[in-house]
């Protein structure tokens, strides 16, 4: 079993260290190219939502995202001591075949999120928000 943490704060600029930890990860755990890009638009989808909709404050805030790799299935934690959010309950996009004008605002990015990955778990644990995904590498 592989183990890999990466701790950011609630700000946009981590986005990028991100990008740089995940390409890194990829090369060490020998994940393709599409895997990479993969996860990483998952994983700042998810970021950038609990950056701008989680906290009520300006405080800053630890966000963790934690990797785990065994017998080829990666399973990916993130915790934030935001708001409690589940998105799994939020609505799922209207009509894919609208135009961008014609569809209301929201539930694409989690919509994607399942798309990407092989399943989305949720739970509130310790005033924490705790989502894992799980992707068969």
């Amino acid at each position: 079993m592989k183990e890999k943490e990466i701790i950011i704060t609630n700000e946009l600029s981590e986005l990028s260290r991100i990008t740089s930890e995940l390409e890194i990860l990829g090369e060490v755990w020998d994940w393709s190219a599409k895997i990479i890009f993969n996860i990483n638009l998952v994983i700042e989808e998810l970021i950038t939502n609990i950056i701008f909709y989680a906290y009520r404050d300006k405080d800053k805030h630890k966000i963790t995202i934690g990797f785990n790799l065994d017998n080829n299935i990666l399973r990916i934690r993130i915790e934030d001591d935001g708001v409690e959010f589940n998105p799994l309950l939020s609505n799922k996009p209207d009509d894919l075949n609208k135009s961008i004008e014609e569809r209301k605002i929201g539930g694409l990015g989690i919509h994607f999120v399942r798309k990407l990955v092989d399943n989305v778990e949720y739970q509130r644990y310790e005033k924490k928000n705790v989502l894992t995904l799980i992707k068969k590498i």
